[in-house]
């Protein structure tokens, strides 16, 4: 069972260890009752409030141009968006690793742009996890998460100590206490980080890509540490482009455009219901992929490359992915491409989370007209057999791209 645990006064994720293992604190499951009907619930903390923020580079470079937002406490924030918008900035102002241009930031009550403000203190509140773990490599796992306890909040080397350890069993890395950052995978070195943050007990957390270096198969053990921390109440803000991850872990979402917060929402509201042009490009874009394919020539393998990447965001099973390069390679370049002088072929791919499916949409105009299931491949007409692959096939008239035919197949995934 996967649950929360109270050491001192915070409550941390509890991964679950061997029968009879107690960890360094002797903490226990706290159980999350709800309140009475007739309770009144205290009035929400604003944890940060940021008003009219700007950041201007010496090369002129502007990425954030007015921010203004209030995030309360427990929030936790997913910030999405393009490259280059200021998310990542945004997150080094709120810590002041970045000095804004101008603007305020205010963190529970203190304006930190402030002349005279204890940075240092204010830093005690507020862990940061970066992409690049920022792991010392020279000390090992134990020495990694002692030593800023033992310099930044003066506690002895035992308690250090019994901390690193207790937060070393709940990441799962109790193991690796006397390993060297260099002789751990990216994933397990960004627990460690995780673990070293909380060790200085933060009410804020700050997330930047903190699974954009890592190898796609280390991507979910990162991410099921953050799910567990989310669920203890500390107020976190991630800098991400796993949309998925961004969906289930958030209760609110902040796009960025053009060095603002253009648009803000719950995760369904962002993604499913959002009001604004750019919202809409963005997540679309997202969940969409396009090509064009006018001869046997196309660039298959970077096609390919480019559907992993989207797999990987988007959290698809490799083997859908493999059956759905399959189809496009047989339907298009083997039939459609192989078989006329002038083929024009559109290909569509899209991915609904809600319906957990994978549709593939491609239209075409070519000499010859190609039925899917008369194909010579024994492995394509096994796939459309399968109980999980559909596909359907319409005459086109007036469509706007000049296409004649069209083919649509879905790939849902169902567990062994």
């Amino acid at each position: 069972m996967v649950g929360l645990v109270k050491c001192g006064d915070q409550l941390y994720p509890r991964i679950p260890t061997a029968a009879g293992t107690n960890n360094a604190c002797g903490a226990s499951l706290v159980k999350q009752d709800k309140p009475a009907a007739n309770v009144i619930l205290p009035r929400v903390k604003r944890m940060i409030e940021i008003r009219h923020l700007r950041k201007e580079f010496d090369d002129n470079t502007i990425p954030l141009k007015d921010v203004n937002v209030t995030i309360n406490n427990g929030d936790v924030i997913s910030i999405i968006g393009p490259s280059g918008t200021g998310k990542s900035t945004l997150l080094r102002c709120i810590n002041m690793l970045t000095e804004p241009t101008s603007g305020e930031i205010i963190v529970d009550g203190q304006d930190i742009t402030a002349r005279g403000c204890n940075l240092n203190e204010v830093r005690k509140k507020m862990g940061m996890v970066f992409q690049s773990f920022n792991l010392f490599g020279h000390l090992t796992v134990i020495e990694n998460i002692m030593n800023p306890q033992i310099t930044l909040l003066g506690r002895s080397r035992q308690e250090a100590f019994d901390k690193a350890m207790y937060l070393l069993t709940q990441v799962g890395l109790a193991t690796k206490v006397f390993s060297y950052p260099d002789e751990l995978s990216g994933g397990q070195q960004q627990r460690i980080a995780i673990a070293r943050t909380l060790a200085m007990d933060p009410d804020i957390i700050l997330f930047d890509e903190p699974t954009s270096a890592l190898d796609p198969s280390m991507i979910g053990e990162v991410q099921s540490v953050i799910k567990l921390l989310a669920k203890t109440g500390r107020t976190m803000m991630i800098v991400t482009h796993e949309m998925d991850f961004a969906r289930k872990i958030s209760n609110r979402v902040l796009f960025m455009a053009d060095g603002v917060i253009y648009e803000e929402g719950t995760p369904k509201q962002i993604f499913d219901h959002p009001q604004k042009e750019l919202t809409r490009k963005f997540v679309q874009r997202l969940t969409t992929l396009s090509y064009k394919i006018d001869s046997t020539e196309f660039d298959f393998e970077a096609m390919n490359e480019e559907l992993q990447a989207y797999g990987e965001k988007l959290l698809i099973e490799a083997e859908r992915l493999t059956k759905l390069s399959l189809a496009i390679e047989e339907i298009c370049i083997n039939n459609i491409a192989n078989y006329s002088d002038n083929p024009f072929i559109l290909v569509k791919i899209e991915y609904s989370e809600k319906q957990d499916t994978l549709y593939l949409s491609v239209k075409y105009k070519a000499e010859e007209h190609f039925t899917p299931r008369e194909s010579e491949s024994k492995l394509f007409l096994l796939l459309l057999d399968e109980p999980t692959t559909s596909v359907s096939e319409k005459k086109l008239t007036d469509d706007p791209d000049g296409c004649e035919y069209q083919i649509d197949m879905s790939f849902k995934w169902v567990e062994e």
